[in-house]
């Protein structure tokens, strides 16, 4: 069983607190979301290191390029949705073709507005973010990989893209308690079944291995927290152990993870049995993240049901 803990949202403002009171030359800018971003016991405790520049999301990211610039360490905070969307030419240009140690964090990410809608959700930015040249794409699956990975992305002297949403996340088990931005975390080892998943839908890709060790199938699971650069290593050790594979994540079938895992094993000649899981080509249904991921069989009972799918097939 995971025990709960915190959102993810929650531990990235408590560490990035801890930072700012470390160094005093890391600045946060805000697009009026230092609320959702639960940003607020910041903005009091730190009011001269944040930078209010309201809904402005392009300004947000122009903004931050031009403190990056001039030596500051900053973290340029938004929704996703828009982040990612409205802003991508200001990320392509102002901060990965310049070279400006920017953290981009998008926050409530995926589907984590729920009943908001499409308009809300960020179904689109690992496909968006990993065409563009010089950029680490991080979403970490639980606390302890959220507070190792913001404190990682403030040392990178280079454009850093975080995403949280705002679920409470349980704590995971981990075989290696180690973290390493590039490097995925092994949660647990298995030899029949890899789960390769990020963020959000490892705790549920958890859940499935547990129900499947009922029955006596053993999962690996992989938390893939660094979408780009991708863990190649580790992706064709699991495919080649075990020979079957679910990816898993909270975004698009389109360019995703799944794809980027796909397109590694095929060109490398890799055959392993492989199934990627996210949100089909089609209009998002409107519910709750929870309900959300159980209609398209992102939950934990779902994903037991297509890892004896996969083991089935000959």
């Amino acid at each position: 069983m995971m025990e709960q803990a915190l959102a993810n949202l929650e531990v990235f403002a408590a560490t990035l607190l801890e930072l700012a009171r470390e160094d005093s030359g890391l600045l946060v800018v805000t697009s009026d979301s230092r609320g959702s971003a639960k940003l607020a016991p910041f903005a009091k405790a730190a009011p001269g290191q944040i930078v209010e520049v309201g809904i402005a999301e392009q300004n947000l990211v122009g903004v931050a390029a031009g403190l990056a610039a001039a030596g500051k360490k900053v973290f340029a905070v938004s929704p996703a949705c828009f982040l990612t969307a409205r802003s991508f030419e200001q990320i392509k240009n102002d901060l990965c073709y310049s070279n400006r140690p920017v953290n981009a964090v998008g926050i409530s990410a995926g589907v984590s507005y729920g009943a908001l809608g499409t308009t809300h959700h960020s179904l689109h930015d690992y496909a968006a973010l990993r065409a563009v040249h010089n950029i680490t794409i991080v979403a970490p699956a639980d606390n302890f990989e959220t507070r190792e990975a913001v404190r990682a992305a403030a040392q990178l002297p280079k454009p850093v893209y975080l995403r949280f949403g705002k679920k409470k996340m349980p704590h995971l088990p981990r075989v290696d308690s180690a973290f390493e931005l590039g490097k995925a975390s092994l949660i647990r080892e298995g030899a029949h079944l890899s789960f390769l998943a990020c963020g959000e839908t490892v705790a549920p890709a958890f859940s499935a291995a547990e129900l499947l060790a009922k029955e006596g199938i053993q999962c690996r699971i992989l938390s893939l927290h660094t979408v780009k650069p991708l863990d190649q290593a580790a992706v064709r050790k699991a495919a080649t152990e075990t020979g079957r594979v679910i990816t898993v994540e909270e975004h698009s079938v389109s360019g995703g993870l799944g794809e980027a895992c796909a397109g590694l094993l095929l060109q490398e000649g890799i055959h392993a049995r492989f199934k990627i899981v996210g949100f089909p080509d089609d209009h998002t249904v409107t519910g709750s993240q929870e309900e959300i991921f159980r209609h398209y069989g992102l939950d934990g009972p779902s994903l037991a049901k297509a890892g004896r799918e996969l083991l089935e097939k000959q």
